[in-house]
């Protein structure tokens, strides 16, 4: 049952802020037992308050304080409320929805137009709608914040023409309910912009000070925090959490934005973990989730700002990236030589290989090994144990080689790296799949995401301002690659049909890089049979090289064949560092007369159609009957790749709005039923 109401309603004096919700993760709970009231007016530092905005996904405990919430924000933003609709259950008259409105919503009514009372109602659109769900609380489903007229004087003006015992009254009373208000896990920022309580904020940033919190400076809070809710407001699918101690500092952040979480289901199957900043001790205590997309661009997977390099701090950090995602695990993780992360990840993801970054190691050769003796020839007998061996015993041989014949057996550094050789040396990565971050040749770098964009000094305020604009220059390469990818056709090089067939599917980047394999056929000048064991072959494969001096040198690379299972496996594990054949099995191919690379070495993720035909993991025919998040989830997901696909031209996009609007209507018809 459906009720209209005129009722106005003048905010409160006292400050007061909602619950901050989204997606089902609750922020930070400011008394243990979350049902016992909080007194606000006691609990606050005085001052000027920031009010969170209302959002989508915030969460009372009750109609009234949803109510006196939405007054004490109008109060602040400077315009009335009035109570629009409500609604009541037929039997019991028991409220379950309500729409609270500005108070200039809406026009006057015909009836009413010769009253000499000035018009007041512009037909604003500002207003919330709310509803109880399956928890009990009041939940915003739905927010309009944009006013069609001036803020800030009428409100004022009508409190002002009030008797002062009116006034009284009306504090009083508003007073008493504010102080029943129970705000389940908010964060209160004043106007200097510290945390409640007011225990991170710093004249400068000392890492040993606090190892168990953000150490922030002044005002880093609050930039924090608002810019967290402009987050929430502006992207439907935002995620984050935050991590307090238990006497409410604010320990550990993470976030991840709607696309970003898009990416996650796409290309979360190899993270790279760039904690560049925590390493170095930048002022900003950032560290990335990164992926690679089906460009071969990296991509942000999510962002955390954490305490330390501690255990408790990487484990809380990706438990939370867990959450985001839903429980699926990476293949890969790749990340710094750090005993923390190391504990942490075995510890959340005990599934996935844990894989150092070769990229970080070669950087630290010149600082490592710079103050040896004969360092130009410890550095080049270095760079060929790691990147031209090909066996583990040849790589055991080079390094012995190196150990002994320049006396650097009690090395400490080369001494730990040798101990952990099993997860950074490329000989013994060949069954890992990294798909292009594994940076296992020469020359190639894994440079951190946010390059250009944060260095040693930038403070944290700044960061969040330029995390924007990176996001931004990051998503239009992508975009732009997709165009060209689909809209474009490759210059073919050879006649190999290999060229010609993947030309079709790969993106545009992905195939340059398959189509330099193909020219490199030609390097590669004798394939014979090795060893034949049943169906499975053994070939060798002969290629020039150019080596130091420009010198040409011949190596042999071993490629396993089985034609009954369209099987082919190169010695230099092309494909699972990089995600496509290398010219070695490209000539096995070719050597025995098949046509067309094997379906199963053509990787999805390298696709110009990958986000088209993407299927996410959780189908929608295994949705759970009572779990919303799930539901939430698959639906953001289906309604992603009309997005991808809306965009390709203007009648795509028009298309795709109209079959959007044409399932809201249809959805509201079901929820009208309901009602």
């Amino acid at each position: 049952m459906e009720v209209e109401e005129e009722n106005e309603a003048f905010p409160s004096n006292n400050d007061c802020l909602a619950e901050g919700k989204c997606d089902g993760q609750i922020l930070k709970e400011i008394n243990t037992e979350p049902t016992e009231s909080f007194d606000v007016q006691n609990s606050l530092p005085e001052g000027k308050k920031e009010f969170v905005a209302p959002a989508v996904g915030m969460e009372f405990e009750s109609y009234d304080d949803a109510y006196n919430y939405y007054n004490c924000y109008a109060k602040e933003a400077g315009f009335r409320v009035r109570v629009k609709n409500s609604w009541f259950k037929r039997n019991s008259r028991e409220k379950y929805g309500a729409v609270l409105c500005c108070s200039s919503q809406g026009f006057k009514r015909i009836k009413d137009v010769n009253r000499l009372r000035k018009e007041t109602r512009t037909g604003c659109p500002a207003m919330i709608r709310m509803r109880v769900v399956d928890s009990k609380r009041w939940r915003v489903l739905e927010v309009t914040h944009e006013h069609n007229h001036l803020l800030g004087a009428k409100i004022y003006k009508s409190v002002k023409k009030m008797g002062s015992g009116a006034r009284s009254k009306l504090q009083s009373s508003s007073d008493a309910e504010v102080r029943k208000i129970k705000l389940y896990r908010a964060l209160v920022i004043d106007a200097v912009g510290n945390g409640t309580p007011n225990c991170n904020a710093t004249g400068g940033r000392k890492f040993s000070d606090h190892p168990h919190q953000l150490n922030l400076r002044k005002g880093d809070s609050q930039a924090i925090y608002n810019y967290l809710c402009r987050l929430q407001l502006t992207n439907p699918n935002f995620f984050y959490l935050m991590d307090f101690t238990d006497e409410g500092c604010l320990r550990n952040v993470f976030w991840v934005d709607s696309r970003c979480r898009a990416s996650c289901g796409y290309f979360g199957d190899v993270i790279y973990v760039d904690s560049t900043c925590m390493s170095n001790r930048y002022e900003t205590p950032l560290v990335a989730l990164v992926g690679v997309n089906h460009h071969g661009q990296t991509v942000l997977l999510g962002c955390g700002l954490l305490a330390g390099e501690t255990v408790e701090s990487y484990t809380w950090l990706f438990k939370a990236w867990l959450t985001c995602v839903s429980g699926q695990y990476p293949q890969t993780i790749i990340t710094d030589r750090c005993k923390a992360l190391q504990t942490a990840i075995a510890e959340v993801f005990p599934k996935s290989n844990h894989r150092f970054s070769l990229s970080l190691i070669m950087k630290r050769v010149p600082e490592k090994l710079g103050g040896l003796r004969n360092y130009d020839a410890i550095r080049k007998t270095f760079v060929k144990a790691v990147f031209e061996t090909l066996k583990v015993i040849e790589f055991e041989a080079a390094w012995g080689f190196m150990i002994q014949h320049f006396g650097v057996t009690d090395h400490e550094w080369l001494r730990s790296l040798y101990e952990d050789r099993a997860r950074w040396a490329p000989v013994y990565l060949k069954d890992t799949f990294f798909a292009g971050l594994s940076a296992s040749k020469p020359g190639e770098n894994l440079s951190p995401f946010f390059d250009k964009y944060v260095h040693k000094q930038t403070p944290l305020k700044e960061f969040l301002d330029k995390y924007e604009l990176a996001l931004q220059k990051k998503h239009k390469e992508e975009t732009l690659a997709d165009i060209e990818s689909r809209n474009s056709s490759p210059e073919l090089r050879t006649r190999c049909s290999f060229e010609l067939q993947l030309s079709k599917l790969y993106t545009r980047e992905i195939f340059k890089r398959f189509q330099f394999e193909v020219e490199e056929m030609y390097s590669c000048f004798s394939t014979t049979q090795l060893h034949v064991d049943g169906p499975i072959i053994i070939f060798l494969v002969k290629e020039r090289v150019l080596a130091e001096g420009n010198r040409r040198e011949i190596r042999d690379y071993e490629v396993l064949y089985n034609r009954s299972a369209s099987e082919v496996r190169c010695i230099c594990s092309c494909f699972n560092f990089y995600g496509y054949l290398c010219r070695h099995a490209l000539c096995v191919l070719n050597f025995n007369g098949v046509e067309e690379v094997p379906s199963k070495y053509i990787l999805s993720r390298c696709k110009k159609d990958y986000k088209r035909f993407y299927v996410p993991d959780q189908g929608s025919y295994n949705v759970d009957s009572i779990d919303h998040m799930q539901w939430f989830n698959q639906l953001y997901r289906s309604a992603l790749q009309v997005v991808e696909e809306g965009a390709i031209s203007l009648d795509h996009y028009k298309v795709a709005l109209q079959a959007f609007e044409d399932s809201l209507n249809r959805v509201h018809v079901v929820e009208e039923k309901q009602d």
